[in-house]
């Protein structure tokens, strides 16, 4: 039942437990009711609230600070803002101001680098392959190298952005190797299937022992599956790219796709690897010892649904349009 400012006043007058009730809940309701009579409507009287102890001009030089420097720290713009002003702020206080500046603390993107000739070959790539098929897509063999570690990588390190912005140049944390020790595997995908999951074992991988171990178990019978149409793309990586695999493949008619170098963000099997590694740790048993990974991979490979890899290279259009939009930088893929 909803009751008048009017009927709550003697409802309260009524109740048995009256004298509980604190005077002030008297005056609200009399003043409500006393407004809705001379306004025909009530709304809550502005309040002040508590002074706030940053300015404007601070709270843009707060949110200035951290995007000149990505990777600063609370503490540090805390006790930079006490150099500046002679006054102390709070942790809190400095978080709240960049967020509502829309700057959140968040895991930097880790990326291979990218110089001016890798982007110009990156975008030209990009938009030499945006408007192809599906079929066109089809006849490609999707191969790539990859280590899985029992340690984990995840760091320490925060940058302040924006949302939706991790792939920006600014916000970006670029590296080359791999730390630790693992393992070392290599797969192939296309539309419809893919390729075993092979393990290296140890020792350099030569452009000879590439083709002993992956063009002639894998790649060949692959391309005698798909026949004349088949187009291999790799990484363009150091091995794969020994004059020994060129000749191989010379020898044996096989067609390979000209690739941007360290561009793993547009070759779709590079996902791959970000499934494989959350399947594993997800399993009953996460291995312990290199022997119980490589085993985790093998049966997770095993398992993998075609609908996974197909949807992989089915995003092979969008990473293009973006590619070109960024005009050859990194991309979220």
């Amino acid at each position: 039942m909803i009751r008048t400012p009017r009927q709550q006043l003697a409802h309260l007058s009524r109740s048995p437990n009256v004298q509980h009730v604190p005077s002030s809940k008297w005056s609200v309701v009399q003043r409500s009711w006393d407004q809705y009579k001379c306004e025909e409507s009530v709304s809550r009287r502005h309040v002040s609230g508590r002074l706030r102890v940053t300015t404007p001009a601070e709270d843009r030089s707060l949110a200035l600070s951290a995007r000149r420097r990505r990777s600063t720290t609370v503490p540090q713009l805390v006790a930079d803002h006490f150099v500046a002003s002679g006054r102390r702020i709070s942790a809190t206080t400095v978080r709240r101001r960049l967020h509502n500046a829309g700057l959140y603390a968040r895991r930097p993107v880790v990326c291979v680098p990218i110089n001016r000739r890798l982007r110009r070959t990156r975008l030209y790539w990009a938009k030499e392959h945006v408007s192809w098929t599906r079929q066109q897509w089809a006849s490609v063999l999707f191969t790539g190298e990859s280590r899985f570690t029992l340690e984990s990588d995840s760091g320490r390190l925060l940058v302040w952005r924006e949302q939706r912005t991790g792939y920006h140049q600014s916000n970006t944390l670029e590296r080359h190797s791999y730390r630790g020790g693992g393992i070392k595997v290599w797969v192939g995908i296309s539309l419809g299937g893919h390729t075993d999951l092979h393990v290296f074992h140890g020792g350099t991988l030569t452009g000879v022992r590439y083709g002993d171990e992956i063009l002639d178990p894998y790649v060949r019978p692959y391309a005698d599956a798909i026949y004349k149409d088949f187009i291999l793309m790799d990484e363009n990586t150091r091995s794969p790219r020994a004059v020994v695999v060129e000749d191989y493949l010379e020898g044996h008619g096989l067609e390979r796709m000209e690739s941007p170098a360290q561009s793993p963000d547009l070759n779709p099997i590079e996902h791959l690897w970000d499934y494989l590694g959350r399947q594993v740790a997800a399993l009953s048993s996460p291995p312990r010892l290199l022997d119980e990974l490589e085993q985790g991979l093998l049966r997770v490979w095993s398992s993998l649904p075609i609908s996974v890899s197909n949807n992989l290279i089915d995003s092979n259009e969008s990473r293009c349009r973006q590619c070109i939009q960024v005009k050859g930088g990194h991309i979220p893929h």
